[in-house]
């Protein structure tokens, strides 16, 4: 092996540390008003059709960085680019503690959608050319951290409700993770390593439609419904069990902390799994079982939360957990294949496939939103559990770029 292999090499395990730093921080910034949810949706008065239209701006503000990573990572290379969203995401999350009003709470939400989508595509192609150069998976393992990231913040951020003030809690998580992050990027690969060195910017332009991009759309709707899950678990589950089911703070926090733990397991042995089952059969099972059970636990805990608190408790998390365990696999196996789609450079290839699918985790919760306004949220999480089953029957687009 030649002195620059070696040092690829050498750069490609520090880089893999890096990453399972850099995704723990991801998850824990993007998951940590999770738990304050419901405080800064009471203390700005929205109902929660209102609530599901500001939780547009992180959606508009993720798509808009996603289409936008691409670009940038051809241009200027992964590394410099993580260096700008580094700054922003966390400023987005800090706003969010301070927000006073619903507009307030909108453009911090774009502001934290962006920077969170510019960082996420980024770190994606980064792990996809770490698993090239080292020659094993550990895409999965590198999402494994994200849920970490998020159950911990999750649950210590449950701890702690009663004791600090939403403020005071996400301002102190976003200078903590600012500080982390800078420092982990600085370990990435750069630019003359991750394929981009500023020349090839034309292969950065593709279509919006057409036959060459046909598989990008079917996995990014694939993605797409598998994130609708995920961010109805991440931003309804606490306000689920406290508003329909009567529990009080600290324990309704139990939900999306059951879906997280789930997905660290799922995700922690999801690179195994992928090579065992395949990533388009692991994406069925995971979207038809996950989904089927996710539905049927909250159909039975809901009504008899009123007499049977502690049953339904039990019964409820078990169904986030089986959606966890479901959705766990799903991000890493639709990214990889969007990598290898013949014709179409990784980087532009993830990023065109994370502007559709990254959207539905921030647009699902939304329309979740919507209809618990007109309904209520009981029936609302019916969306979110059809999407995932769905997701099961789009895996055959992962099929198609990866036989």
């Amino acid at each position: 092996m030649s002195i620059g292999a070696l040092d690829q090499v050498h750069r490609a395990k520090l880089a893999r540390n890096s990453l399972w730093v850099c995704f723990l921080l991801l998850g824990s910034v993007s998951m940590g008003w999770v738990p304050r949810i419901p405080e800064i949706k009471d203390a700005i008065g929205l109902s929660n059709g209102a609530f599901g239209f500001v939780l547009l701006g992180s959606t508009f503000g993720s798509i808009t960085g996603a289409q936008l990573s691409g670009r940038f990572m051809h241009t200027y290379g992964s590394q410099r680019t993580i260096f700008v969203g580094v700054f922003i995401m966390p400023a987005g999350l800090a706003g969010m503690g301070l927000a006073t009003n619903a507009l307030t709470l909108f453009l911090t939400l774009y502001t934290m959608g962006f920077g969170y989508a510019l960082i996420d595509m980024c770190y994606n192609y980064q792990g996809t050319v770490v698993e090239k150069i080292l020659g094993r998976r550990h895409m999965s393992s590198f999402h494994a951290m994200w849920s970490t990231g998020a159950f911990l913040t999750t649950v210590v951020g449950g701890l702690i409700t009663r004791h600090v003030s939403p403020r005071d809690n996400l301002i102190a998580i976003a200078v903590v993770a600012l500080i982390a992050y800078l420092i982990a990027a600085y370990y990435l690969l750069p630019r003359t390593i991750d394929g981009h060195k500023g020349d090839e910017e034309h292969e950065a332009k593709i279509p919006l439609f057409g036959k060459g991009v046909m598989p990008l759309w079917l996995l990014g709707v694939g993605l797409l419904s598998s994130l609708v899950g995920e961010g109805a678990a991440s931003d309804w589950g606490a306000i689920l069990l406290r508003d329909e089911m009567g529990y009080e703070k600290g324990v309704y926090a139990s939900a999306f902390a059951s879906f997280a733990l789930a997905m660290i397991v799922s995700r922690f042995l999801g690179d195994r799994a992928l090579d065992h089952f395949g990533p388009a059969r692991l994406v069925q099972l995971g979207g038809y079982l996950g989904g089927a059970i996710w539905g049927i636990a909250m159909l039975i805990a809901i009504p008899m939360s009123d007499t049977y608190p502690i049953p339904a408790l039990v019964i409820v998390n078990i169904g986030f957990i089986a959606a966890g365990l479901g959705i766990g696999p799903m991000f890493p196996a639709f990214i990889l294949a969007a990598s290898k789609t013949p014709g179409i450079a990784p980087a532009v290839a993830i990023s065109r496939v994370g502007v559709i699918g990254i959207a539905g985790f921030f647009f699902g919760p939304t329309v979740t939103g919507i209809i618990a306004q007109y309904t209520n949220l009981s029936i609302g999480m019916i969306y979110p559990v059809a999407m995932l089953i769905l997701t099961g029957y789009l895996s055959r687009g992962i099929k198609k770029v990866t036989p």
